[in-house]
């Protein structure tokens, strides 16, 4: 596949099916990197919902029948298959997204990776023995798949984003509806087309194209779901918390997060120097763990900043490999961030790069943000406590280890965390107290594998992990299996 043939409207997948939504609308997809049309989609409703939740609960007990060994191998194979296309998915990845072809290709690996370790997992799915108390008395657990998964992803990493749920889903036995991002339909789409080319058994896997609203909620709220595992921004992972509250499906949220990043006055400067631009603006800092909120210590303060001002202005932006970052994903994210640096600015922040569009003759047609840099901002401004998702970030000043460590903790998320010391004794300390669900020392703020789990506190998720073995968590439930023997009919 190239980057000239893809479908004029991307479809949906519904029972190993390509087909355009029933009421025939559709939404144009744009070029993040030059704002140009590049095909349409096919704009679902609810009934093109309820059609792929029926194909999924048709297709489920069958897939559910075979042993957890035999979908491993299934899914290893549709492993092995990305692997043969995987320059083609990074084709398709880099053009929806704008990031460069060399990003893609190894988000592209980081997910053929997710697939293989899941497959794995299949002939691992333990449970566990149970000593009773009770002569005579054995007991036992075993997972068992929840039924139907709806799945609900950002666009920000899209291949990674699909690998990370429906390998795991799929795995557990359950069959799975993925409402793909509307900014990334098509990788979702050839997703499925390669699932499905590899033998996937139609109606295991239903892809759903559309906007949220009218694509995404009917899934939510619709009692043939079993499961539901959103990642995305905190605002809608409440609604979705609510909606399925009603009905008590299973939740799986991660959510958004404004990550701190200290920088000790022990710390390797050019190391440090290195993982904040890269935590701050590499995929133009869309990462729910982008590194937001850099806290550095007093004593090195001006040094640092000026490192990081120095080279954020030598920093590259474009599609291309030699480039370092791209555009953000659409013209609607990038108002909000211009939006967001001028309150900032009104309210007496101080930009010390950046904070504007990029509209030179090599930019001014895509969606592209300088990189940008903020110092003297309130810690409790609104810069400081939403996530932007874009290359945005903010300096705060600190004198000590304590008053960074409280920093780092007083906001509304807790997703990732990173600390630069050389220090053993901070460095442990950080990682026990930091509010988060990762904790990172001298790197940076992301940087999770799919061994890993990864999730938040706070107002960056509800508590569950994904991926890892604990995503089996999400996906399964266990079942208390046991048996009373009669001692007299041995």
């Amino acid at each position: 596949m190239s980057f000239n043939n893809l479908p004029q409207t991307i479809p949906n997948w519904i029972s190993g099916e390509e087909c355009p939504a029933i009421s025939g609308k559709k939404i144009d997809k744009l070029s993040p990197d030059t704002g140009r049309k590049l095909c349409d989609v096919a704009r679902s409703g609810s009934q093109d919902v309820q059609n792929a939740i029926q194909a999924a609960r048709n297709a489920q007990a069958a897939w559910a029948g075979l042993t957890p060994v035999n979908r491993g191998e299934v899914l290893h194979d549709i492993a092995q298959n990305m692997r043969r296309y995987q320059q083609e998915i990074a084709a398709i990845v880099a053009l929806e997204t704008g990031m460069s072809f060399s990003a893609a290709l190894g988000e592209v690996g980081g997910a053929i990776a997710q697939g293989e370790f899941t497959a794995g997992e299949g002939r691992r799915l333990f449970g566990r023995t149970i000593t009773s108390a009770v002569p005579n008395k054995y007991a036992m657990t075993v997972r068992q798949p929840l039924g139907v998964a709806g799945l609900i992803i950002a666009a920000n990493t899209p291949i990674a984003n699909v690998a990370w749920k429906v390998f795991p889903a799929l795995l557990c036995g359950n069959s799975a509806v993925l409402k793909a991002a509307e900014d990334t339909p098509a990788t979702a789409w050839y997703f499925a087309k390669i699932a499905h080319e590899t033998g996937l058994p139609p109606g295991v896997l239903n892809v759903i194209q559309g906007y949220g609203r009218e694509a995404g909620s009917p899934i939510v709220a619709d009692p043939g779901v079993d499961v539901i595992s959103f990642t995305g921004s905190t605002a809608v992972g409440r609604q979705i918390a609510s909606i399925a509250g009603q009905r008590l499906a299973k939740v799986s949220l991660e959510l958004g997060g404004k990550n701190p990043l200290i920088v000790c006055d022990d710390a390797d400067l050019e190391n440090a120097a290195k993982w904040v631009l890269l935590s701050a603006f590499s995929n133009a800092g869309q990462r729910c763990a982008s590194g937001s909120r850099i806290i550095i210590f007093d004593a090195v303060y001006d040094k640092f900043r000026a490192m990081l001002t120095e080279r954020t202005r030598g920093l590259k932006a474009g599609p291309g490999d030699e480039d370092d970052l791209g555009p953000v994903i659409n013209k609607k994210q990038l108002s909000n961030m211009l939006q967001a640096v001028e309150q900032a600015r009104q309210e007496g922040a101080v930009i010390l790069t950046g904070g504007r569009r990029l509209t030179d003759d090599a930019h001014a047609d895509g969606f592209y943000m300088a990189p940008t840099i903020i110092e003297n901002v309130d810690p409790n401004a609104a810069i400081s406590t939403t996530e932007l998702f874009g290359p945005i970030t903010c300096l705060y000043r600190v004198n000590d280890f304590a008053e960074a460590l409280r920093l780092a903790n007083d906001s509304p998320y807790g997703l990732t965390a990173c600390i630069h010391t050389r220090n053993i004794h901070r460095a442990t300390e950080f990682t026990q107290k930091v509010q988060a669900g990762v904790a990172v020392v001298n790197a940076g703020t992301y940087g999770s594998e799919p061994h890993m789990p990864f999730g938040g506190v706070k107002q960056s998720g509800n508590g569950t992990r994904e991926p890892g073995t604990e995503a089996l968590d999400v996906y399964s439930n266990l079942k208390n299996i046991i048996f009373n023997i009669d001692p007299k009919q041995l």
